[in-house]
């Protein structure tokens, strides 16, 4: 297998794990966990699994100077600043606008991939994107009458933010591995929700053994696995391919949705996996 489809598996691996993220975020939520709470939990319990298994390998390693600037940065203002964007535009919106807008990113990355990391732009390429956001579109169920506009700014900011940390990540994966940047992430995430929690007054510990498993569960197969897997990815395939490869994910969130929490499926819906998966087929190997 070449070094192209390995790079093609790992990101839809990481899709596939971040797909996990709707329902078990639906049962932090039942289970009374604040938002500052559960992204607290996520990404410091991620960052104990990534450290440990980086440890048990030997291949822990400390950042220093740039490359450290670039991983707290990452970590403290990227992914950090999408994920609470994201949770924010709930508020606002159906979780089915919210994740129309939000899978505006790809679109935000081809151009930013094109501009700054010199990557080609193809038909093929732009041709994948299109399907891929038509089947996102219907997958998630567009409902006009819920795009409050306060909403869809937001989350369009969060894409904007995303495409930008996707892009930036490549930059960084020139000098520094993926698992020791993901090392560097994740505890500067925990730390920007930490400091939110305590601002806020909305920090507290699971007081069940459901809201524990959820937090858990969010931690490692919805972040440490699937973060992992998506630097392992972006460094085959690139910025462009990575980010249309990753729209598996709202496949298998209708797919744990409908399974977990009774919730419907429809024709429509089974027309945009269909399309979602075409686009995969259709993105290139390389850019």
């Amino acid at each position: 297998m070449d070094d192209a489809r390995v790079g093609a598996l790992f990101i839809l691996l990481s899709g596939t794990g971040f797909g996990t993220l709707g329902v078990l975020g639906v049962v932090a939520g039942d289970a009374g966990l604040s938002i500052p709470t559960v992204l607290f939990f996520r990404f410091g319990l991620a960052s104990v699994l990534v450290t440990a298994a980086l440890a048990a390998r030997g291949e822990l390693e400390l950042l220093r100077g740039r490359n450290l600037a670039a991983g707290v940065g990452l970590g403290a203002f990227g992914y950090a600043a999408m994920s609470g964007l994201y949770f924010v535009g709930l508020e606002y919106m159906t979780a089915g606008m919210v994740g129309i807008v939000l899978y505006t990113y790809p679109a935000f990355v081809l151009v930013l991939a094109a501009v700054f990391l010199e990557e080609r732009v193809g038909r093929k390429s732009i041709a994948a994107l299109l399907v891929t956001l038509g089947g996102v579109a219907l997958i998630t169920g567009a409902d006009p009458a819920a795009a409050d506009p306060r909403g869809v700014g937001i989350v369009l900011v969060a894409a904007v933010v995303y495409a930008t940390y996707i892009t930036i990540s490549r930059t960084a994966l020139r000098d520094v591995s993926a698992p020791t940047l993901t090392a560097h992430v994740l505890p500067a995430a925990a730390l920007t929700f930490l400091v939110i929690g305590a601002a806020t007054n909305s920090l507290a510990m699971p007081q069940t053994a459901v809201g524990w498993g959820s937090v858990i569960g969010i931690a490692a197969l919805g972040t440490a696995v699937p973060i992992f897997a998506f630097f392992a990815g972006l460094s085959r395939i690139g910025a462009g391919p990575a980010s249309i490869l990753s729209a598996v994910e709202p496949v298998v969130t209708v797919a744990l949705g409908a399974v977990f929490l009774a919730e419907p499926v429809s024709v429509v819906v089974i027309v945009g996996g269909l399309l979602v998966l075409v686009g995969v087929v259709l993105v290139p190997r390389r850019q």
